[in-house]
């Protein structure tokens, strides 16, 4: 309390400092009006540049305020950790041509309605920033309007149909929000659009966009390039108005619920470079792409095609670089002539009826690196002695004989470790906080990540193509006159939109870092799409990290210094100055004070940060136990209380002081989880109270202990009972009541958790049963939440357990939700048969599919159930049950349900069973057990292969 009421002082004291010389200043150029809104921005938002001092900030050049004259004409202040809300006021800037505020995150809340008043905006760029709420329909009266980029941000609401009035604009990027509703098409009463005839992107991916593509959308007076539309939720078939726009050159449409043939005339796009129609529900004729000549990135992928033989447009696309065309009902042997078009990467013809000799022959392109042929039907392969490039064969019957070639083993995942290497010069040794630039200085960065949403190749391995794009970088921040000395591009990866994504540094020339000017500068050559990249790359979307590492502007040269301050200002100023210092002496004492006392009664006062455990735990309601009462509670944790063991320590049963029982987990020396792992549990478990998640009662870390006290739960895990170690029978209705218990747990993670969390350990061992058999989802140690930064996916170290791991998530390393979703789809496979995902080199997900026959009764899986509820279910809820548990185990994510969505379909499987689905659990677990208990330890843990990060298997789906 004193050091907050000795810091108010000393804010005071520099308000009065700042009043006083402000007093003394001789008069500003800044028109009034503008200066009066500039102020109210001012007000309303955290971590203004340090300029933004005194009343004129046309004459004192405040960074990122441009002016012509007397007028404010641009804002551009991107990356600088703006917090705040954008004030209606901004309308009063009656001149302002350019408002740019990007990868601000802390700038949320809605945007004012007010911006439609200012009449002369031609760009309005706010990437990346955290601004909700809908788009306000007056965004319409912005006839002046070039740029409108909107995108990755959480607005939601329709799209305006008043965009449509932008007869200027030329830009229009509205992805990765939460927009709903139709596209909206003018009707001579509203407008839409469809009336955006000169406007070159329509970019509206990774929202929720409903219903149909308009046909009236798309007119022959149309100069579009770019049509993104991926990642939504549209339906209804592709209008064959699309052929209408000859100039397209990119077109994305998948991702999405679309259905019906794909347009005949689609090969009247000529231009189109990149086209996408994958993860839809169309059907008829494959499309026929013949004349499309400038075509690099095909991809059709998982969609009802009819059969139909390999299509002659394979060989005849001159310009192709990938042709991905996974589950599409192809059909006989392919061309030996696809393989030697000249430009040709990437080949991925998976799970098709692809037959005969797979023959490459000798010319094949010399930029090819990965034909992937899984799961068809090729009995012999003509081959060469070696090749440069990656093929796959797995589950073709010329792999069926156990044959040990390379191409009958799914490979490890590539790692693209590019990095734009040092020019000529050895790397200079740097401080932990810098960075050795590629001419080897050392230097704070401008740092963030770059998605290019096409780009036509898939060989991420080729050096000259990222060398060629940091050139092109350079180029056009020198030109700009901005103070880069060089760029470097590292790590491409392709993400789960299928982006591919760059991490971007740009550093510094002169100083070794960027001022406020410098680092808005550049944010707006990326922004504003003023940096082109080279043919190939598409449209891109940059998105930046704040910078921290500012000059101290605050006694640097930046500020003008005004010729009106009289030599009384200095004067005054000096007296303010030693009350500042013994201000700040004064909390400094009290600072230090709080910290030592705080220190006296915090639990967590030796966790050690620099042992790569993370911050000190944040909590919420656990309690924490000394060691000597965890001793107390378990008999000196005594073998008697000793329940169960595995690979992170020992669980001991004990009883607090209120006669509650709780599970201790003691980690032993050394044990697989570590001190992150067990913050990470903490954490999370202390926020999260549902009754189907194991519960949290505290935790101890004292005297070099790591342990967690849980809620004991007496049953053990679902593991324990579906083999038979528990000696508790589970009949069909108590297997349903157990994956709705588990899967109401999981949604309540993904959905309701604050922060959402991602469990990344799906599997039985990790499903307790409590006295009434009621499921609990436990074990949090592998856990992620999710964040707002996140948007859905986070890329990470991959960690799991075989046979229950998201083959997607173990590829590109993006976690998802729908990660939990697999391992849960994996689960309910358990609960039918009892078997290990796993076992003697068999997956159960493969036997299932192999086994099933979905033509007769039960789907023919008699054979492959569990004997306990062969004979007890009902055949349509078995079928419902297995059609939910392949769903959930879709190879690609975008395919899989969410948690919600699968809480409801077991709800409805269990009433078509004849059970209602809320009413309680048996009284208790006694009608369930067979004729001998089990081993009586509930919290056994054997036989987890945990996967975290090191050598893979080699295969994720053995046969």
């Amino acid at each position: 309390m004193v050091a907050s009421r000795a810091m108010m002082v000393f804010r005071i004291l520099f308000h009065l400092l700042v009043a006083s010389t402000q007093f003394l200043v001789i008069a500003a150029l800044t028109d009034p009006q503008d200066f009066s809104a500039i102020q109210s921005l001012r007000n309303s938002w955290e971590n203004v540049p340090p300029s933004w001092e005194g009343a004129d900030p046309c004459g004192n050049r405040w960074d990122g305020i441009g002016c012509i004259n007397s007028r404010v004409v641009s804002i551009t202040l991107s990356s600088i950790n703006l917090s705040g809300q954008l004030s209606s006021d901004i309308q009063e800037l009656s001149e302002l041509q350019t408002l740019d505020l990007s990868y601000n995150k802390g700038l949320t809340g809605p945007l004012p309605p007010a911006i439609g008043n200012m009449k002369k905006l031609s760009n309005l760029i706010l990437v990346g920033c955290g601004f909700s709420g809908p788009i306000p329909s007056s965004i319409g009266y912005l006839r002046e309007l070039v740029f409108l980029s909107l995108n990755s941000n959480g607005f939601t609401g329709g799209i305006p149909p008043s965009i449509g009035l932008l007869s200027k604009l030329y830009w229009l990027d509205l992805a990765d929000n939460k927009l709903t509703g139709t596209i909206p098409v003018s009707n001579g009463k509203t407008p839409g659009l469809d009336m955006l005839v000169k406007t070159k992107h329509f970019h509206f991916g990774k929202n929720k966009l409903l219903g149909e593509i308009p046909s009236l959308l798309f007119h022959s007076n149309m100069t579009l390039k770019h049509l993104l539309l991926e990642s939504n939720l549209l339906t209804g078939n592709i209008p064959s108005t699309l052929g209408l726009v000859h100039t397209l050159e990119v077109v994305r449409l998948d991702k999405n619920s679309l259905s019906g043939s794909v347009p005949p005339n689609l090969n009247n796009l000529t231009s189109v470079q990149e086209l996408f129609l994958a993860n839809n529900k169309l059907t008829g004729p494959l499309p026929n792409l013949t004349g499309m000549n400038l075509l690099n990135y095909v991809d059709l992928s998982n969609n009802s095609f009819a059969a139909s033989d390999v299509p002659p447009w394979f060989s005849t696309l001159q310009s192709l670089t990938s042709l991905i065309m996974e589950d599409t009902k192809i059909q006989g042997p392919l061309p030996i002539s696809l393989f030697s078009l000249f430009q040709l990467q990437t080949v991925v013809l998976r799970n098709n009826m692809i037959n005969g000799t797979l023959t490459i022959g000798s010319s094949y392109s010399n930029q090819l690196h990965l034909i992937d042929l899984r799961n068809n039907f090729i009995d012999d392969f003509t081959r060469r002695a070696n090749y440069s490039f990656q093929i796959i064969l797995v589950d073709n019957p010329i792999c069926f004989e156990g044959r040990t070639e390379a191409y009958c083993n799914i490979p490890q995942p590539t790692n693209n470790s590019y990095s734009t290497p040092p020019e000529n010069c050895t790397p200079s040794p740097c401080r932990p906080d810098q960075i050795s630039s590629p001419t080897c200085k050392c230097a704070y960065p401008y740092t963030g990540s770059i998605f290019f949403r096409a780009p036509s190749f898939s060989n991420f391995g080729n050096t000259s193509t990222f060398a060629s794009l940091q050139e092109e970088l350079i180029l056009t921040f020198q030109s700009n006159n901005l103070p880069v000395d060089s760029v470097s591009l590292s790590n491409p990866t392709k993400n789960l939109d299928d982006y591919l994504v760059l991490n971007l540094q740009v550093f510094p020339s002169g100083l070794n870092y960027f001022n406020w000017t410098g680092i808005s500068g550049i944010g707006f050559v990326l922004s504003n799409q003023t940096f082109k990249p080279p043919d190939g790359f598409g449209p891109f979307f940059f998105i930046g990290d704040n910078y921290k590492y500012f000059a101290d502007l605050a006694t640097g040269s930046s500020k003008s210094s005004s010729s009106g301050i009289i030599i009384g200002a200095a004067v005054g100023g000096s007296v303010l100055f030693l009350l500042l210092l013994i201000a700040g002496i004064y909390a400094f004492r009290q600072k230090r004070r709080a910290e030592v006392a705080a220190k006296k009664n915090d639990p967590f006062a030796s966790w050690d940060p620099n042992t790569n455990s993370g911050g000190v735990p944040q909590l919420k309601g656990a309690r924490s136990f000394s060691f000597e009462e965890l001793k107390k509670y378990t008999n000196n944790f005594s073998e008697v209380n000793d329940v169960g063991s595995g690979g992170y320590g020992k669980v001991y049963r004990g009883t607090l002081s209120n006669g509650q029982q709780v599970a201790v987990k003691r980690a032993q020396q050394g044990s697989m989880q570590g001190r992150l792992e067990f913050k990470t549990e903490i954490e999370l478990l202390s926020r999260v109270h549902h009754k189907n998640v194991v519960g949290l009662v505290g935790f101890c870390f004292d005297q070099g202990e790591q342990m967690l006290v849980y809620e004991f739960i007496a049953n053990g895990t679902l593991k324990d009972s579906l083999s038979g170690r528990s000696g508790i029978r589970l009949d069909w209705m108590r297997r349903l009541r157990i994956a709705l218990g588990a899967a109401r747990g999981l949604q309540y993670l993904h959905d309701l958790a604050d922060p959402p969390i991602i469990h990344r350990d799906i599997k039985s061992n990790n499903i307790l049963l409590d006295e009434r058999l009621n499921a609990k989802v436990a074990d949090f140690g592998l856990s992620k939440p999710m964040g707002e930064t996140d948007r859905g996916h986070v890329t990470t170290q991959v960690k799991g357990t075989m046979g229950y791991l998201d083959p997607e998530y173990y590829m590109t390393q993006q976690l998802t939700e729908k990660s939990d979703v697999y391992g849960f789809g994996v689960l309910l496979l358990e609960l039918l048969t009892a078997r290990s995902p796993i076992e003697k080199g068999k997956y159960i997900v493969r036997e299932v599919k192999l086994a099933m026959d979905k033509t007769k009764e039960m789907y023919k899986l008699q054979q492959i159930l569990d004997p306990v509820i062969a004979s007890s279910m009902a055949a349509r809820s078995l079928e419902k049950f297995v059609d939910l548990a392949l769903n959930c185990v879709e190879e690609s994510g975008v395919n899989r349900p969410t948690m919600s969505e699968v809480v409801k379909e077991i709800e409805n499987i269990m009433e078509l069973a004849g059970l209602n689905p809320n009413t309680e659990s048996a009284s208790t677990s006694a009608s369930y057990e067979g004729e001998s208990k089990g081993s009586g330890n509930p919290y056994t843990n054997e036989s987890l292969f945990s996967y975290s990060g090191g050598y893979p298997p080699s295969r994720l789906e053995p046969k």
